[in-house]
């Protein structure tokens, strides 16, 4: 076999420079937001949103009451909202057994707009915030804003949610573009 390779010449490869990679200046930024969720992930004690559907199985309510009573008794701080069922109403209950003080509720209207069950479920919480100014709003309109403020308070996102339900995919994706740390259950 016959070698035609010129030791004083050898052969080149040749690659093109628009196909090399260009760095962005966000990559930067990307990088940054990551340290930053690294740190918000090593914290022994945090903010964690909890929201999702009110539609659950009881099975699904109970593991969202372990699992926030769970995060309570490591030293976090639970924020979310009202609800006479479902996911807020269950990591009500759990951060109440666990200790009412590490429990913070944000309502998308007043304490009187909810339902009875739901006012006699906040009846000795320390920590609740009521919007009177949004008392006008339809549900769903204040309940959009009310998830972005419980997102925008909290370092973790925790969301228990179906495909079908826009509402919570745009407050994940809010939470995502906050650079926050994201866990989503889907429950279907």
């Amino acid at each position: 076999m016959e070698e035609n390779f010129d030791k004083q010449n050898p052969p080149s490869i040749v690659v093109p420079l628009e196909d090399l990679d260009k760095v962005e200046p966000s990559e930067g930024d990307d990088v940054d937001a990551l340290a930053q969720e690294l740190a918000t992930i090593r914290q022994s004690a945090k903010r964690i949103a909890i929201i999702g559907s009110r539609n659950l199985t009881i099975t699904h309510q109970q593991i969202i009451e372990t699992l926030t009573t769970s995060l309570v008794m490591q030293g976090n701080t639970i924020i979310t909202s009202g609800g006479s069922s479902g996911t807020n109403a269950a990591a009500i209950r759990g951060a109440l057994k666990a200790n009412p003080d590490k429990l913070k509720i944000i309502l998308p209207q007043t304490i009187g707009q909810q339902p009875s069950d739901v006012q006699d479920q906040l009846i000795g919480v320390p920590n609740i915030i009521e919007h009177p100014d949004r008392a006008m709003m339809t549900l769903a309109d204040a309940s959009r804003i009310c998830n972005r403020e419980i997102i925008s308070q909290c370092q973790q996102l925790i969301c228990f949610l179906s495909h079908s339900s826009n509402t919570l995919h745009k407050a994940v994706e809010f939470a995502e573009e906050s650079h926050k740390v994201v866990t989503v259950f889907y429950l279907d």
